[in-house]
């Protein structure tokens, strides 16, 4: 007993040496990660406002289909997108100094890759739109909707690998212009294509974002490669063939697992009775996790950054005490938000309509499922900086497993039922993460 008192005691004054620990300069990270809030805050507004619209104009079957739709579009953009976002920010940030004629060939790579990737996948996406119609999601009428989302799939996929250049030449400023401009031109879009479209209107409102998203995003990334003295090589490509070995594929297959698993446990819920009113319902909840979640998910990438670069100058007090901190953070700053949010949830739910104002205990459990989600995003920081991705791969598989098996189970409650199983999943996910943790304070 006294042993194991003795190994508790030393692991807590590791811990409080790592978290006073000031040998990270946070002061570069701070201006990135504001730039990166309120990039990111533009974006997602215009996808909240436009759920807001169909459901105010549409009604809650019309959001269920949104939902549902977007959901498809996400899931095979992971596919299309192929980690390449994500590699494009890490090389770019490695590289811009030391090797430019290495990075030129690094991003002709991952830009060729990507249009390569998005075509075939927007192709497959437009053929099996009929069966996924009628034999998946049991609704034939939204097979043209399906057929229209490949070109979201399309645009995001491109834009994605351009903001990863943009992030990684910490242009974080001009990512939040790009979004600031594309949403105050395509907001209104949005509103008179759902009054004149209805929801193929909302789909086009949509496209028109990312369409001019991207089309700026391309010109900048052109403009500050040459400002860097940076040619962008589509000849000599292959030379850096390993990046995608080595990063892009295990990426990949890391996050590749989430979107599948997320669009069937939604098919599930709208093939109940009822199905896509709830799904709606759900849809319109699913907003507030989201939210609440917006800001750790912002902060992954410069925590990534700095993570790694520390953990290469074998600085690992300094970056457990960033971990720490960052946990710490998000603890206290995701308590408040989901108590204040979990109060608010009646007339936050009503704001979609009136209908929507008993789902308010849905928000409320996904609520606590983005808390955890939140705290525990650091940690998959960590992992991602420490180079263990196959380990984040297993970890995710068994979150997907956990959540698809409850929601087999309270499906049957609709919505509440989906909400539950997410609740579920982060609650078991919370274990291995401890355990993960455990074993680098053994180390």
């Amino acid at each position: 007993m006294q042993k194991i008192l003795k190994i508790f005691q030393s692991k807590l004054f590791f811990l409080k040496n790592a978290y006073l620990s000031q040998e990270i300069d946070y002061s570069k990270f701070i201006k990135c990660a504001i730039w990166s809030v309120l990039g990111n805050g533009i974006s997602r507004f215009i996808y909240i406002m436009a759920t807001i619209i169909v459901g105010r104009y549409l009604g809650r079957k019309s959001l269920g289909e949104l939902g549902i739709l977007q959901s498809t579009a996400g899931m095979f953009e992971v596919f299309a997108g192929f980690g390449l976002g994500i590699t494009a920010t890490k090389y770019v940030a490695e590289f811009r100094t030391k090797n430019k004629i290495k990075l030129g060939r690094i991003i002709g790579l991952v830009s060729f890759i990507s249009i390569i990737t998005s075509v075939v996948i927007a192709v497959i996406l437009i053929i099996i739109a009929p069966w996924l119609g009628s034999s998946v999601l049991s609704a034939p009428h939204l097979t043209n909707l399906l057929k229209l989302t490949a070109a979201m799939l399309f645009l995001s996929t491109i834009n994605s690998v351009q903001i990863g250049v943009l992030a990684g030449f910490e242009k974080f400023k001009i990512i939040a212009k790009i979004n600031m401009i594309s949403g105050l031109i395509s907001l209104p879009s949005i509103i008179l294509g759902v009054k004149w479209g209805r929801l193929s209107g909302a789909l086009v409102g949509l496209i028109i974002y990312l369409a001019l998203n991207c089309s700026l995003s391309f010109v900048a990334v052109r403009k500050e490669c040459k400002k860097n003295d940076v040619y962008i090589d589509y000849k000599y490509k292959r030379k850096e063939i390993w990046v995608i070995r080595e990063f892009t594929i295990p990426a990949f297959l890391s996050s590749a697992i989430m979107g599948p698993v997320t669009w069937y446990c939604n098919a599930m819920l709208v093939k109940q009775p009822n199905g896509y009113a709830e799904m709606g319902m759900f849809n319109a909840a699913n907003q507030w996790r989201y939210i609440l979640t917006y800001i750790p998910g912002v902060l992954s990438t410069p925590l990534i950054a700095i993570m790694s670069h520390s953990l290469g100058l074998e600085k690992v007090l300094p970056t457990l005490g960033l971990y720490l901190k960052t946990t710490l953070s998000y603890a206290a700053l995701l308590s408040a938000a989901a108590s204040v949010l979990s109060l608010l949830s009646p007339w936050l739910m009503s704001i979609y309509g009136h209908e929507f104002a008993a789902g308010w205990q849905v928000m409320v459990l996904l609520l606590g499922a983005a808390f955890l989600y939140g705290i525990l995003m650091p940690a998959g920081n960590m992992i991602a900086a420490l180079g263990k991705i196959w380990l984040g791969f297993l970890m995710n598989v068994g979150w997907s497993f956990v959540l698809i098996l409850s929601c087999y189970f309270l499906v049957h409650l609709g919505a509440k039922g989906l909400a539950l199983s997410y609740l579920i999943a982060y609650l078991l996910h919370s274990a291995w993460i401890v355990i993960f943790i455990f074993c680098i304070l053994k180390d």
